[in-house]
């Protein structure tokens, strides 16, 4: 902790914030993220924005520049008429993975939450963005708002020369199938040279203001590559290598191979899918990304407090709002709804700190590599950029925490007629109970695995896809048979999806 200044002035004396003291509050912070902490940002721009506007970024999944849909609307009516009517409130900020990271600040705050939010979000989520490894293989920071502009006007002059409903039946197919639109695994097969070749036409049009309707083609997708199979490979063996079949990306798949789609079409496939897949590494990252950027301001704030550059009554008013944003409520709680990914996130960083500065005899044989490590910053930052949710909670969850916690495992299992507590707080359960939470995070347990594993382009065309069922989880059959519907729209012929057992489809 740094040494307190008593007689050092404060930054800002009242509740109200001006641009001047904003400033002054984010230099402030920098010093201690940057020379304290050793965080690595990209550069800030910080946006005070209406609440109007922060509705408006609700209804969009946080990011600027989106382009038209009903259900953005939709989900912006239902906001604004829960918080207009006090059932619902918002979120002092959202930030954005791009660079420059934007932060946008509700104008609302008092200037200690302006303060307090600057270190959680521009610098807290700031750093993770720029070093966790999910971000750095998966996402474009440096892109994302020029691809976000060139998406939303090219929508848009679809929407202009093919009419709205028929922009709008393609995004709401592509919008039921976007949880499976995404590479969980592997990098998508490369891009042949012509395809290389139209997309940089394609962002030249763009730019110079021609129409890129006009460029995006049949040719430049490759399609005829289908029509020339050799005899070899339009058999079912030859066909699904050809196609790099099974596919677990349906978004993908259908893009590229879809019979009956005209190439616009095929771009607004594409379009969603790459939003998809830049939004999965934050879906990945949860507990982390919030447990990081909670622990940055809480050290921050306490630091800036010690070196007497907030006020009592400044410091008091950012500690009630960091203890409700990592309240725990009990099970039975009406508040409950799951573990808050705040509250385990900090408490983890937390953690990490005290097995490094005062470490147990039972951190010793958990932790040996970190136990005693004098640089708990490093061992934070490390863990930090290598880790996702499912990993960091299987590695770094500790006896003490789970204790702290009360965590236990219930089992259902259908063959009982009671559930059953198999797992507690000991030392038989720690590691059990530890494997059981970091599951629930694990996004390829938890998300239906549906793959595409058949498609006879030759043939009657059907689209066979293959859902492996985990712990006898099926779909749920009202969701199922509307999502096929969107499905059978983009693929224009019969599709057919098969349930097999886990233990069955190796």
């Amino acid at each position: 902790m740094q040494t307190a200044h008593p007689t050092a002035a404060p930054l800002f004396t009242g509740s109200e914030w001006t641009f001047e003291l904003l400033e002054k509050a984010r230099d402030a912070i920098e010093k201690i993220a940057l020379g304290d902490l050793g965080l690595d940002v990209y550069p800030n721009q910080i946006e005070i924005i209406s609440a109007e506007q922060m509705l408006d970024a609700y209804s969009c999944v946080g990011l600027p520049l989106m382009y038209q849909h009903w259900s953005f609307g939709k989900h912006f009516a239902r906001d604004e008429a829960l918080y207009r009517t006090g059932r619902q409130g918002l979120a002092y900020e959202i930030v954005i993975n791009s660079n420059p990271c934007i932060s946008y600040n509700m104008e609302e705050n008092t200037m200690a939450m302006q303060t307090l939010v600057m270190a959680h979000a521009a610098f807290g989520h700031n750093h993770f963005f720029k070093n966790n490894y999910l971000f750095q293989q998966w996402t474009d920071a440096e892109g994302i708002h020029d691809y976000l502009a060139f998406a939303k006007n090219y929508i848009a002059a679809c929407e202009e020369r093919y009419g709205v409903d028929a922009v709008e039946e393609i995004l709401d197919a592509a919008h039921a199938l976007q949880a499976q639109g995404v590479f969980r695994y592997g990098r998508p097969p490369k891009p042949t040279i012509e395809e290389r070749k139209a997309m940089q036409q394609l962002r030249e049009a763009y730019e110079t203001g021609q129409s890129a309707l006009d460029i995006w083609t049949d040719a430049t997708l490759g399609l005829s590559r289908d029509a020339e199979m050799t005899e070899a490979e339009t058999g079912h063996a030859g066909r699904r290598k050809k196609m790099n079949m099974p596919q677990e990306n349906i978004l993908y798949f259908l893009e590229k191979h879809s019979p009956v789609l005209e190439p616009w079409q095929r771009e607004i496939l594409r379009i969603v899918r790459m939003l998809a897949q830049y939004l999965y590494p934050q879906k990945q990252t949860k507990v982390m990304n919030e447990g990081c950027a909670t622990f940055v301001h809480y050290h921050i704030i306490n630091a800036l407090h010690d070196q007497g550059l907030i006020s009592q009554g400044a410091f008091m008013e950012m500690m009630h709002s960091h203890t409700n944003v990592v309240m725990q409520p009990e099970y039975d709680d009406p508040r409950y709804s799951g573990i808050n990914p705040y509250a385990l996130g900090f408490a983890m960083m937390q953690d990490i700190q005290r097995i490094c500065e005062n470490p147990t005899d039972e951190d010793r044989e958990w932790f040996p590599a970190i136990a005693g490590d004098p640089d708990w910053r490093g061992v934070l930052r490390n863990a930090w950029a290598n880790y996702r949710d499912e990993s960091f909670i299987q590695q770094f969850l500790s006896p003490h925490l789970i204790r702290k916690f009360k965590l236990f495992t219930l089992t259902d299992n259908e063959t009982h007629p009671q559930l059953v507590i198999s797992q507690i707080h000991n030392r038989a359960g720690y590691k059990a109970i530890r494997r059981d939470l970091a599951r629930q995070y694990d996004l390829a347990y938890i998300e239906p695995d549906i793959q595409v594993t058949d498609a006879d382009l030759k043939g009657d065309r059907t689209l066979k896809l293959t859902h492996t069922v985990r712990d006898n989880v099926y779909l749920a059959e009202d969701e199922r048979d509307e999502v096929l519907r969107h499905l059978r729209r983009l693929w224009g012929y019969d599709v057919k999806l098969a349930a097999v057992e886990a233990s069955l489809a190796g």
